[in-house]
């Protein structure tokens, strides 16, 4: 089951990275939600009407390690712009079978060319 969940994860980044919405979409359960710093617990409509956006300034996403605990997962990844920004953050993935149905994400430090960018508060 464990091998299951970190496919459908990475299956999830590879649709990003396509701007492929249906299968972002598909993957996530009807009452899917999502919680960042920015964003407390809102909806999938909300999710994509929000935080949805062309992902052609995506270079590549680095997953660094995937964990996975029964119906939860941990990720870390190091995602790279094209501009040479670069960021690492970590997910908390919760499951409903082979369905997402909430990710909470942890901002991680960023850089530019490798030069730590303080960020504004």
């Amino acid at each position: 089951m464990s091998a299951d969940k970190a496919r459908i994860i990475r299956d999830l980044f590879a649709a990003y990275l396509r701007n492929d919405r249906k299968a972002v979409e598909d993957a996530f359960t009807d009452d899917f939600t999502f919680t960042s710093p920015f964003d407390d617990g809102i909806d999938k409509a909300t999710y994509f009407a929000r935080c949805w956006r062309v992902a052609d300034w995506i270079a590549q996403h680095d997953l660094e390690r995937i964990a996975v605990d029964g119906d939860t997962a941990f990720v870390t990844y190091r995602c790279v712009a094209k501009d040479g920004k670069s960021f690492r953050n970590t997910e908390v993935f919760g499951f409903e079978g082979d369905l997402i149905r909430s990710i909470d994400v942890y901002f991680g430090a960023t850089y530019r060319d490798g030069v730590f960018q303080k960020q504004a508060s």
